[in-house]
């Protein structure tokens, strides 16, 4: 068997929890029943001390399966923290419900339900603390050196690469790459520092050495007739193996899947906002911030409306035809920054630093991003979202949808005033390319606190930046 320490280290997590489940209850009933802040004393009441703490018996082993149930005993190194804390919210919910559906059940009105709702809020935050404790002291021995799990990748690819910058990157997951194993790449062959030390071939020799924790198979497209064959000779020596497909540029971030009688399907796009509920919420936050942002800004707006037309000739409002929600055309409002431009002039190209059809009115509005403000009617026109990737113009549609994979992608949401791309950088001239991969994430990832998130965050990253001229 191929060494796998995980097993005695999620027996120690599970009499952690065990115990935090244990103190929180008993915590909750302290604070209720004997604390300086409670007049109430438990030996008048209905229920005894005893009768309440024998309930630990039902409750400690309870919990313990429910966290087994929400997957947190599972190997969790390179998963985001704020996953293990929605599982524990999660596992908790389940639990107050299903104690107060048994006290119905049995007819038993005696029981503090002040109490239990304590023990609730006490429990996730407990059992979260203890948790993150536990997560932080592992990243930092991680980092030492300590706890490492050593990996052999299978194949040469792109796949492989990925895997290895992501784990160079990331020190405190605790992975060390021993190296490659290929047919088609010479022997020797470094990539980051990880070498390819032979062909496929040599895990049969490999294998049993009882080396290694893990088997990564990251076959090239060309090999994927070796797959097979390899899975089953991991499978044969208790490896504990995990494939990492080389068309993941082809999949979401997280990957929608049916199962159709024992038939697994990959759906290649998951779109969170093609979900009713989720679009009306969205579009009911961009009414209500739209309407609100629109009465914050009016005096600015204004302000900006008469420095335009004092300064310059021609319209306030510059309107733009851009490509929306479903490869749609619409007009986009801007204040005006340039001087008044024939049609085809206006269409030969992006606008450069010290471009000289800027204005010294629109300079200021361009570097605060205060020029993008009319766009708030573009949202209460249902044309836009306060959040979403940025709409392009037509001509450059055609262009970077030949150009650039995925890049249509984008017009599957409804485009954005602000959005994830432009907080992280990519606005201006800059990489279309990581542009579209940050659009991308948004989309495959979005939820409501995610627009929040990202909100706020244009208040300190998304106004002003070196790259809007």
């Amino acid at each position: 068997m191929i060494k796998d320490n995980q097993k005695y280290f999620n027996r120690l997590h599970l009499l952690v929890d065990a115990l935090v489940v244990a103190l929180s209850y008993i915590f909750a009933w302290y604070l209720k029943f004997e604390s300086p802040f409670t007049d109430i004393d438990p030996s008048v009441g209905v229920l005894t001390m005893q009768t309440y703490f024998e309930l630990l018996y039902f409750i400690v082993p309870g919990y313990v399966i429910l966290y087994y149930y929400f997957h947190l005993y599972t190997p969790k190194r390179a998963t985001a923290h704020k996953y293990e804390i929605i599982n524990i919210i999660q596992a908790n919910s389940v639990g107050i419900v299903i104690l107060m559906a048994g006290w119905y059940a049995i007819k038993q009105i005696d029981f503090s339900r002040t109490m239990m709702g304590m023990f609730y809020i006490i429990n996730i935050a407990f059992t979260t603390i203890c948790r993150s404790l536990i997560r932080t002291v592992l990243q930092y021995f991680r980092k030492k050196g300590y706890n490492i799990k050593y990996i052999l990748l299978v194949g040469y690819s792109r796949a492989a690469e990925e895997y290895i910058n992501r784990i160079n990157a990331n020190p405190q997951w605790g992975y060390v790459v021993r190296g490659i194993l290929d047919d088609s790449v010479p022997r020797g062959t470094v990539y980051r520092g990880v070498k390819v030390v032979g062909s496929i071939g040599n895990l049969l020799y490999i294998l049993p050495e009882n080396k290694l924790d893990e088997i990564a198979i990251t076959l090239s497209l060309n090999d994927y007739d070796k797959l097979e064959h390899i899975v089953d000779l991991c499978e044969k020596s208790g490896v504990h193996t995990k494939f990492i497909p080389d068309y993941n540029s082809l999949f979401p971030s997280r990957p929608y899947t049916e199962d159709l009688m024992g038939l697994a399907v990959v759906n290649i796009r998951y779109v969170p906002l093609t979900n009713t509920l989720n679009w009306i919420t969205k579009r009911a936050m961009d009414i209500v911030v739209s309407l609100v942002g629109a009465v914050v800004f009016s005096p600015i707006m204004l302000i900006s409306a008469i420095a335009i037309k004092c300064t310059s000739r021609g319209p306030v409002i510059f309107k733009q035809e851009r490509i929306g929600l479903h490869n749609k055309p619409f007009e986009m409002y801007k204040f005006r920054t340039m001087e008044v431009q024939r049609p085809d002039a206006e269409k030969k190209g992006w606008t450069m630093k010290n471009d000289p059809r800027v204005t010294k009115v629109g300079k200021l509005l361009r570097k605060t991003s205060m020029d993008e403000l009319p766009q708030l009617f573009n949202i209460l026109k249902g044309d836009m979202s306060v959040v979403g990737p940025r709409p392009e113009r037509p001509q450059f549609v055609d262009q970077f949808k030949e150009e650039i994979p995925r890049y249509m992608v984008k017009h599957q949401v409804r485009p954005g005033l602000t959005g994830w791309a432009q907080i992280n950088g990519y606005r201006g001239d800059t990489s279309i390319k990581r542009r579209i991969e940050y659009d991308i994430f948004y989309i495959e990832n979005w939820t409501l606190s995610f627009d929040i998130k990202i909100m706020f965050l244009t208040i300190f990253k998304g106004f002003i930046n070196k790259n809007a001229y």
